[in-house]
């Protein structure tokens, strides 16, 4: 099917702010998934934007979701320098999101951006940003004047992506076409939303867009008011329909009212990327042979919803460091993490130090940890999870080596008490006595040593300088190394190891950003484009 100029690859895109929000992660998408034949990036806007705290992301029933991301972005300069280095295949579309607060930034962010791209979409319907998004999509002239001024300034086609939340869209889908937009995305998310846990609203931002299955309805509605707008007119125009799609069914009737390309978005929760290849190759067999197998592939659990767990016990090590441990347990595997949440203040992820009681290390990194250290015993906490892929067994022929650095030790407990028949060499650093945990409980499962930068226990130095130590003396064979802590110690950690096994055996953890951990947000994703929240948190390089 042609696009533009471009013959391109499938009728499928990942809509703006979903999974492909890094370009790692878009130009992995473009190399192994042939069905997805248009790019859609995040939004990119004039000047880099933090957003917002999280929870940016909830789920509020089953395959139905509230996100209030904040337009995150790194701004339009930087992103071009990113899109400038990105090689994608011919048979691939590149449509960069924009957004803007008025006519002059939206026609900075094209001109900086249309030279690295095939297409932009101009993003007029973010239900939740203030001064953005839908307010700038209602007013019919102000949207007419941005695609005349964009579409003066370049040659190359534009979409304008709509809101759901309007009540003249067909008016505006008019004025689109009529002056100069190549097609419309429709729809964004929904709302906005409020939702609530225990009384809580769980968004830092408290409303946020609706996605997922929830908006199908309302998604099809808007579509063939869209078209059958569009169709009266002389000129055609594409149509790019997203909200609620799962299935090939819902494609089906997509296209029925009108929509030529699709978007999948929040159905893709929880997926790797070689679930994700499954699902759209299969998708695009459904559509050929008018099956409906794909949806097969998709997750529907509910680890997005939170339960209440009690402080027991609260050992605190250092100033800066605490042993968090629970009332009860929780069914969390080796590789697996999950996200603490205290309402009003926000929520952060955490490696399982221990499942059998709930177990977390925690380290002062900012506001919301500060919070959690000043908690007191018997006060209540919020966990959502467990999330992440879980570690593989390993052979009775291999020994287990972990490593961790700080508070890379605390995902690395579990690895060894799943592996407890095996010979376990496990190796902890950090900068003195106060800020190692759980050793009598690691020392119970195999060989312990120990690093301190300040000598205060083990040995003076790195942890990287006692693994050579020990893997010089040959006491180590065939071993499978899993590596935890900050990103210059693995990268010293994988160049010695190397020495002494392949690659295949080399399993690495770095601390990743991650918001979501269902492998939506793209957050997390690493220079390769594998999403560690999906992918696995421990890599192979």
């Amino acid at each position: 099917m042609k696009l533009g100029t471009k013959e391109i690859s499938g009728r499928f895109t990942i809509p703006s702010g979903i999974v492909t929000t890094n370009v790692s992660v878009l130009k992995k998408i473009a190399d192994e998934i042939p069905e997805i034949g248009i790019l859609t990036t995040k939004s990119i806007g004039p000047k880099p934007r933090e957003g917002n705290r999280e929870p940016i992301f909830a789920q509020y029933a089953p395959d139905s979701f509230t996100n209030a991301v904040g337009l995150t972005n790194p701004g339009a300069e930087e992103f071009a320098k990113q899109l400038q280095n990105l090689k994608i295949h011919k048979d691939k579309f590149l449509l960069t999101s924009i957004f803007g607060a008025n006519l002059e930034e939206f026609v900075y962010v094209a001109e900086t951006l249309a030279p690295f791209s095939d297409g932009l979409e101009l993003n007029f319907s973010c239900p939740h940003a203030q001064g953005y998004g839908q307010v700038i999509g209602q007013d019919k002239e102000l949207v007419s004047k941005i695609i005349s001024a964009i579409t003066n300034k370049t040659d190359i086609p534009i979409f304008a992506k709509l809101s759901p939340n309007i009540p003249n869209l067909g008016e505006i889908s008019k004025a689109c076409a009529n002056s100069g937009a190549y097609g419309i995305t429709a729809i964004n998310t929904a709302g906005p939303g409020y939702h609530m846990v225990n009384g809580h609203p769980v968004l830092t931002n408290e409303l946020g867009g609706l996605s997922g299955k929830a908006i199908l309805p309302i998604g099809l509605k808007c579509v063939k008011e869209i078209s059958e707008a569009v169709n009266s007119l002389e000129k055609k125009i594409k149509i790019i329909a997203c909200g609620g799609i799962s299935t090939a069914q819902d494609i089906r009737n997509y296209e029925a009212v009108g929509a030529n390309f699709f978007g999948v978005g929040s159905a893709l929760k929880g997926l790797d990327l070689q679930e994700l290849k499954l699902y759209f190759s299969e998708l695009g067999k459904d559509l050929q042979q008018n099956t409906d197998n794909a949806v097969r592939h998709l997750k529907s659990d509910n680890s997005m919803g939170f339960v209440k767990y009690k402080i027991k016990k609260k050992t605190d090590l250092a100033d800066d460091l605490t042993i968090l441990e629970f009332n009860d347990s929780i069914k969390a595997y080796a590789g697996q993490f999950i996200f603490l949440w205290l309402p009003s203040i926000g929520e952060k992820p955490f490696s399982v130090l221990n499942s059998q009681p709930f177990t977390v290390l925690i380290q002062d990194k900012g506001c919301f940890t500060k919070a959690l250290l000043g908690m007191k015993e018997g006060e209540a906490v919020y966990a959502r999870g467990p999330h992440g892929k879980r570690t593989k067994p390993l052979q009775p022929e291999n020994d287990l080596v972990l490593i961790g650095g700080g508070t890379g030790i605390a995902s690395l407990y579990l690895i060894a008490k799943e592996n407890k028949d095996l010979k376990v060499y496990i190796f902890l650093g950090a900068r003195d006595k106060t800020h190692l945990a759980y050793i009598d409980q690691f020392e119970q499962l195999g060989n312990v040593f120990i690093s301190t930068e300040d000598g205060s226990l083990g040995f003076k130095g790195n942890i990287v300088e006692l693994l050579k130590e020990h893997l010089e003396k040959g006491e180590i064979k065939n071993p499978v190394f899993y590596n935890c802590g900050p990103k210059g110690m693995i990268k010293a950690l994988t160049a010695l190891e190397e020495q002494y096994s392949n690659k295949e055996q080399i399993y690495s953890s770095i601390d990743y950003l991650t918001k979501c951990g269902i492998g939506i947000c793209g957050s997390c994703a690493t220079e390769d484009g594998r999403r560690s929240c999906v992918d696995g948190t421990f890599l192979i390089k």
